[in-house]
């Protein structure tokens, strides 16, 4: 291990929260992962039926048992998923007491409210202006889950909404560490969520061919660095962790889950939907750099390997590049889908879960890995880490060409 190039406030994590295909808690999700469980199921709403596309990755939970009825009726999906989230993140942290202007909100998010934008562009077609709601403007906003979030928990630091399509997640805990580190927050709420399973997103992606369309059991259908893969599985869900400076989570006696040790951004440059591998390897190289650690101090890395031909092989080269082929690789998107937003800020959840527990949940629907890819690809459900594996690495790259890693340390 090398020493960061300057010495900087540490970001702890002391929360951390999430709803998701799997589950409405931390708990739960865990659990699911380590049973081999799969959130991906058949669509039944009417309005699947002309799509090419009639799978996805749905919460299943009835989110008014979690929400007042005014929330239910003001916020968009996004924004009630955001909201909850970060509800069970703050009530782990013990909802810290803290000046309101030194704490913040930063939570990211690819589509926002699009939902909402859909169904009242519908209302509006088919009866007139007058039908459209009142809450249109403030539902569809996609720093709508970052203002709610702020105005629930008295956050008056900011509340800022990356905007990077699936790296939207961990760019907002690289952006919260960032605000601890600099001193400019003492407890920052992060995390990234979407709702976009619809039909616009879904024609959308299957006219880029970019969806499974694999029939038989749609638990089958996302499956990193199988083979066998077709394309991923668009699912909805939120990933929250509350970061505290070390001096205020100390000073409180809070139980710490972790630490954010590093982390990077970068931009391609280059094409707005391909990208470029040797900017995945650099945004590795940078967190790794920002953490002041080697490549041999990661014990485990979460891909972000979505299921796509071409994806998953070039983050593979990449990874076998930084790391070699030993270290063992998972991407719990076999579990879940894809949760674009919200997909970064799960795995960093799904991270300190690892290296809470010592078990890494396993890449579900790998028969054979890809010839083109040489990894440790994790396929057990419960894999068990070495002792040694005290930090992990998370990717999380988007359309755009960004491109984002996080470097994880356990308590």
């Amino acid at each position: 291990m090398t020493e960061p190039t300057t010495a900087q406030p540490r970001a702890l994590v002391t929360g951390a929260g999430t709803i998701n295909p799997l589950g409405a808690s931390v708990a739960e999700t865990w659990q699911a992962l380590l049973a081999g469980e799969s959130g991906i199921t058949a669509l039944e709403e009417d309005w699947a039926g002309q799509l090419p596309v009639k799978i996805a990755g749905q919460v299943s939970v009835d989110l008014s048992q979690h929400l007042s009825t005014r929330e239910m009726k003001r916020m968009d999906r996004c924004g009630q998923l955001a909201l909850i989230a970060a509800r069970e993140a703050w009530t782990q942290a013990g909802a810290p007491e803290v000046d309101p202007e030194r704490f913040a909100v930063v939570i990211g998010s690819a589509y926002g409210g699009l939902g909402s934008t859909i169904e009242q562009d519908r209302v509006l077609a088919a009866s007139g202006p007058r039908k459209v709601s009142p809450h249109t403007l403030t539902r569809l906003m996609v720093n709508g889950p970052a203002a709610w979030v702020s105005i629930d928990l008295g956050a008056r630091g900011g509340a800022r909404t990356p905007v990077s399509a699936c790296a939207s997640g961990a760019e907002a805990i690289v952006q919260a560490a960032e605000m601890i580190r600099s001193g400019a927050a003492d407890v920052v709420i992060a995390g990234g969520v979407d709702a976009s399973v619809n039909d616009l997103v879904i024609s959308g992606f299957s006219q880029i061919r970019a969806l499974s369309t694999r029939p038989g059991d749609p638990a089958e259908a996302s499956r990193p660095f199988d083979g066998g893969r077709d394309g991923f599985v668009l699912s909805e869900g939120a990933g929250m962790v509350v970061l505290e400076s070390e001096a205020h989570a100390r000073a409180r006696g809070a139980a710490v889950l972790g630490e954010v040790a590093g982390g990077a951004v970068t931009s391609d440059a280059n094409d707005i939907v391909a990208a470029d591998p040797a900017m995945q390897r650099r945004v590795m190289q940078k967190a790794l750099a920002s953490a002041g650690m080697e490549p041999a101090d990661i014990g485990f890395v979460h891909a972000h390997a979505t299921s796509t031909p071409v994806g998953d092989r070039l983050e593979g080269q990449a990874i076998s590049a930084i790391f070699g082929t030993e270290v063992p690789v998972t991407s719990t998107k076999g579990h879940t889908g894809h949760l674009l937003g919200g997909a970064g800020a799960l795995a960093a959840v799904v991270v300190l879960e690892a290296l809470r527990t010592g078990q890494l949940p396993g890449t579900l629907n790998v028969e054979a890995v890809d010839a083109e890819v040489d990894l440790n690809v994790v396929t057990e459900p419960a894999f068990a880490l070495a002792a040694s594996a005290r930090s992990g690495l998370v990717n999380a790259f988007g359309f755009g060409g960004h491109s984002v890693a996080l470097v994880i340390s356990g308590a």
